[in-house]
């Protein structure tokens, strides 16, 4: 199989973990016969370095002519550095937010896993932690309370804010439909999030949702309010296997399943379209203080270029292999600094990779 992918270098530690994911990437093609082509293109610092703009429109064609896109992290540091002294729209995030808007990409995947290995690094009580998770969150990017109409009033001398939240049956049903097919690749279930007991909004969500579950029949779908589901990931994450739900509450409990894994240097994600078309990024952000030191963690780009394999070129035993190689690493007692415990390996960024394409 032919892969065209872009590659997003980015800012920070981006090239060093980019680096390393194409290296395992590289491995897999060799492996199991396939051809990848990469395009590098600028965004966020590196690209204002150049070009003096976060993201280009050639660099949205080259994104928009590729199979997917495998991105690193993007911005600098805040306080110090000159592309925060950039009015909003020029600073290095207004590039990520660009690149979603022109490609359309409205479902959000944030996989949230507890290694056993790695189960002292989670917070939650051990009875919990040595049972272990692996959920998906399926947020809808695109949609809801962020990008309703809002305004700032004032009424008989007191400020008044408004914020609309609004979805319609085919926002709700694009993403349901996105969260049934992942879970047919998962453990066929699909836990709906809303909050139908006070929210119109919520109410249609849960209707649409119903609709769609009739066209998969092998898939278990439940009901549950937020701010149950939100008790539940700190109670028994293990329940969980898709987590579908609307832009905000998606934002708040990816957090919050991000957190209860105990390392945000595991976590991957991505951002998909109405096709097979996705971008893929780690969780974690672009760490300007440790880049070059070749310390960073890679896996979570890696577990990225893994769930690319998985849900844009539907190469499940491909993405197995990466998911067994870090798994394997992780067994064998490697750890970058981050994740470093008890009588581990520490080894670097390059080294990480390196042992991971061995074990592919």
């Amino acid at each position: 199989m032919n892969l065209n992918i872009v590659c997003i270098p980015g800012d920070g530690i981006g090239p060093e973990i980019v680096r390393e994911a194409k290296k395992v990437l590289d491995a897999v093609a060799k492996k199991y016969g396939h051809v990848i082509t990469y395009k590098d293109i600028l965004m966020g610092g590196a690209s204002i370095d150049v070009h003096g703009v976060p993201l280009t429109d050639e660099a949205i064609a080259d994104a928009k002519a590729a199979d997917a896109v495998l991105m690193g992290s993007i911005g600098g540091n805040t306080s110090t550095s000159p592309w925060y002294q950039l009015e909003p729209k020029l600073r290095p995030e207004a590039g990520l937010l660009a690149i979603r808007k022109a490609l359309n990409l409205f479902a959000n995947l944030r996989p949230a896993v507890l290694y056993e290995e790695l189960a002292g690094a989670c917070p939650l009580k051990e009875e919990i932690s040595t049972a272990g998770f692996d959920m998906m969150i399926m947020r809808e990017l695109t949609g809801g309370l962020y990008f309703g109409e809002r305004k700032t009033v004032e009424e008989n001398g007191v400020r008044k804010a408004i914020d609309t939240l609004t979805y319609d049956e085919n926002e709700i049903r694009r993403i349901a439909i996105k969260g049934f097919d992942i879970a047919m690749k998962r453990k066929k279930k699909v836990t709906s999030v809303d909050k139908a007991n006070v929210l119109d909004s919520s109410r249609l969500w849960r209707t649409v949702v119903n609709e769609v579950a009739k066209d998969y029949p092998e898939v278990t779908v439940e009901h549950m309010l937020v701010d149950n589901c939100a008790m539940q990931l700190v109670k028994d994450p293990a329940q969980f296997d898709v987590i579908l739900t609307e832009n905000m509450f998606g934002d708040i409990l990816s957090d919050e399943a991000s957190m209860v894994t105990g390392s945000i240097g595991m976590l991957a994600s991505a951002s998909l379209n109405d096709s097979k078309f996705g971008l893929y990024e780690p969780s974690h952000g672009s760490a300007p203080d440790i880049a070059g030191k070749d310390i960073a963690n890679p896996i979570a780009t890696v577990l990225s270029a893994s769930m690319m394999l998985r849900y844009s070129f539907d190469l499940d035993r491909e993405a197995d292999a990466i998911d067994a190689a870090v798994k394997q690493v992780l067994e064998d007692g490697y750890r970058t600094i981050d994740i470093m415990s008890g009588n581990s390996i520490q080894v670097g960024c390059t080294q990480m990779g390196d042992l991971l394409a061995e074990r592919i």
